[in-house]
C-alpha cells in the first residue's frame, strides 16, 4: 500500500478512536480544572516582586516605530488614565502573565478594552457589533481578554466619575453576561455558534433595561445613517483627496497625514508593485477579480488610533474609473504583546496572523482583508478604510448606557471565544454561581488602582523629561 495512503488511514483510524464528548462531559472536565486553579484565585491583584518598570516597557514597545511620531503616541496616552490604559496593552500583558491561568485557550483579542469593540458593515451590508481591533490577537487563556475588558469598564466608570457602587455593579454585570453567554454557546450547535452575530439594527437583550435599550436603538439608527453617508465615495473622496495637475493625490496634513520618501518607504520607486502583488495573492480568487478592476493612484502615511501611533500605517487611493474610488487602510502588523507570554505565532507574517485572528473571532470580515510584506521587512495587513466602522463615544455614556454597552462587549467577546475555544469547558470552569464574576470584578477594581499608579509614573516621566510627549490641538 502507498505510504501516503497508509498514513492517511492511520490518521483516520486515530481520529475515529477518539471518543466523542458531550457538552456535559466537557463541562465536567472544566469543573475539574478548579482543583488546580480555583475561581477565587483570579480575585485581586498582587504586585509582582520583579515587575518591570512601566516606562521601560513602553519604550521597549516603541522599537521599530517612527521616532518622530512617538511623542504623539505618548501625548495621546497622557490625556487620562483611560487613554493610558488603552495604549498600555504591553504593560497589562506582562502583568496578566503573572496571574493564575486556567489553561483554557482561545483565539484571544490581546487588547480587549471597551474601545476595541464597535459596529461595522458586513459584505452583505448588514451592520454588526463585534471586536473590531485585533492587532494583538494570538491564542492565549480566555480570562486574559476578560480581565482586560473588565478592568477597562472600571477605568471608564472612573473616567466618567460614576459612584464606586455603580462601578462594581457594572463590572460584575459584564462578567456575568460573558459567563451566561458562554453557557448558552456551550449547548448550541457548532454551526449555530459560528453563524451567530450581533445585528445592531435588531439588537435585543432580555435582561437589559428596556428604556436604555430603546434609547440605544435610536442612537444606533442615527449613527448608522451618519456612517452610511460618511462611507460613501462622494463624502470620502473630497475629504481626503485633492487634484494636483489633474492627478488625484491624498491631502497632506502633517504630522498626521504625509507622503513618505523612498527611504521611509522603499517600495515607492516601483509603485509598491511587489507589495501589491503579494497582497493580491493573499486574497481569495473571487476577490482578486474585484481587486483587479482597481489600480493604485496614491498612498500616504496616516497616523491612526492610539496604540498604533508610530507604526507604518497608510491609506491608499485606488480607482476603477474617474468616479469610482476605493480607499484601503494599510496597517503595520508587529509581534503581538502576548507573544512573550503565550508563545509565538504559527504564521510567518504578522499581517497574516492578524487576518487569521480576525476571521476566527469576527462573525463577518471585510472582503479586502489581506496581508503583505514591504521591502523594508515590515509586515502589513490591509482592509477597507472606514467601511461604516463605528465606535462608542465614551463621554456620552451615563451609568445605564455604560452597563448596556459593557454587556454588548461581553456578549461579543464570549461569541468570539466560543468560535475557537471549548465553550463547554470554559462554561464548566466558570460555573453557574457568581464566584467567578466576583473574583474577576475584584481583580478589575484592584488593577484599576495599579493603572492609576502607572499613569502617575508616566506623567511624572514626561514632566521630568525622561520621555517626550506632544499634545495635539
Amino acid at each position: 500500500m502507498d505510504k501516503a495512503v497508509s498514513r492517511k488511514h492511520a490518521h483516520n483510524a486515530k481520529a475515529a478512536s477518539v471518543p466523542y464528548s458531550t457538552p456535559d462531559e466537557r463541562a465536567a472536565q472544566g469543573r475539574l480544572i478548579r482543583d488546580q486553579v480555583s475561581r477565587s484565585s483570579h480575585s485581586g491583584w498582587k504586585l509582582p516582586e520583579q515587575r518591570r518598570d512601566v516606562i521601560e516597557l513602553l519604550e521597549e514597545s516603541n522599537t521599530g516605530r517612527l521616532p518622530r511620531l512617538i511623542p504623539i503616541r505618548f501625548g495621546r496616552m497622557s490625556v487620562s488614565p483611560f487613554a493610558f490604559y488603552r495604549g498600555g496593552a504591553a504593560i497589562m500583558a506582562a502583568d496578566l502573565a503573572t496571574t493564575p491561568t486556567s489553561g483554557l485557550r482561545v483565539q484571544a483579542c490581546g487588547d480587549a478594552h471597551l474601545m476595541n469593540f464597535g459596529g461595522f458593515a458586513t459584505p452583505e451590508r448588514h451592520v454588526i457589533f463585534d471586536v473590531n481591533d485585533l492587532d494583538e490577537t494570538l491564542p492565549a487563556p480566555f480570562e486574559w481578554d476578560l480581565k482586560r475588558l473588565a478592568a477597562s469598564v472600571v477605568i471608564a466608570a472612573q473616567h466618567l466619575e460614576l459612584p464606586y457602587s455603580d462601578t462594581v455593579r457594572l463590572t460584575t454585570d459584564l462578567v456575568r453576561q460573558y459567563r451566561e453567554r458562554m453557557h448558552d454557546y456551550a449547548y448550541m450547535r457548532v454551526l449555530d455558534v459560528w453563524y451567530d452575530r450581533i445585528d445592531l439594527q435588531k439588537y435585543q437583550d432580555r435582561q437589559g433595561d428596556p428604556y436604555v435599550i430603546e434609547t440605544a436603538r435610536k442612537r444606533i439608527a442615527q449613527r448608522i445613517e451618519a456612517e452610511r453617508q460618511k462611507t460613501a465615495p462622494d463624502f470620502l473622496y473630497p475629504k481626503l483627496v485633492t487634484e494636483e495637475g489633474g492627478r488625484p493625490r491624498i491631502k497632506d496634513e502633517p504630522p498626521l497625514i504625509f507622503h513618505p520618501d523612498s527611504e521611509l518607504a522603499p517600495g515607492l520607486e516601483s509603485g509598491y508593485a511587489e507589495a501589491i502583488a503579494s497582497y493580491r495573492e493573499s486574497l481569495a480568487e473571487h476577490v482578486r477579480t474585484l481587486f483587479d478592476r482597481f489600480h493604485l493612484v496614491d498612498l500616504a502615511a496616516k497616523v491612526v488610533g492610539l496604540g498604533s501611533v508610530g507604526t507604518m500605517c497608510s491609506v491608499g487611493l485606488l480607482l476603477a474609473s474617474d468616479n469610482d474610488p476605493l480607499f484601503l487602510q494599510v496597517k503595520e502588523a508587529r509581534a503581538s504583546v502576548l507573544e512573550p507570554y503565550a508563545g509565538k505565532s504559527v504564521h510567518p507574517n504578522h499581517g497574516q496572523r492578524v487576518i487569521a485572528g480576525q476571521r476566527i473571532m469576527q462573525s463577518a470580515s471585510d472582503v479586502f482583508l489581506g496581508w503583505s510584506r514591504g521591502k523594508n521587512g515590515r509586515d502589513f495587513y490591509i482592509r477597507q478604510l472606514r467601511d461604516m466602522k463605528m465606535s462608542v463615544v465614551m463621554e456620552a455614556l451615563d451609568a445605564g448606557m455604560l452597563r448596556q454597552y459593557g454587556r454588548m462587549c461581553a456578549h461579543a467577546l464570549a461569541r468570539a471565544h466560543a468560535r475557537s475555544g471549548d465553550a463547554a469547558m470554559i462554561a464548566g470552569y466558570m460555573g453557574s454561581s457568581g464566584a467567578f464574576d466576583d473574583a474577576v470584578t475584584e481583580f478589575a477594581t484592584e488593577y484599576s488602582a495599579q493603572n492609576r499608579r502607572d499613569y502617575r509614573a508616566f506623567v511624572h516621566a514626561i514632566r521630568e523629561g525622561r520621555i517626550e510627549a506632544m499634545t495635539e490641538d
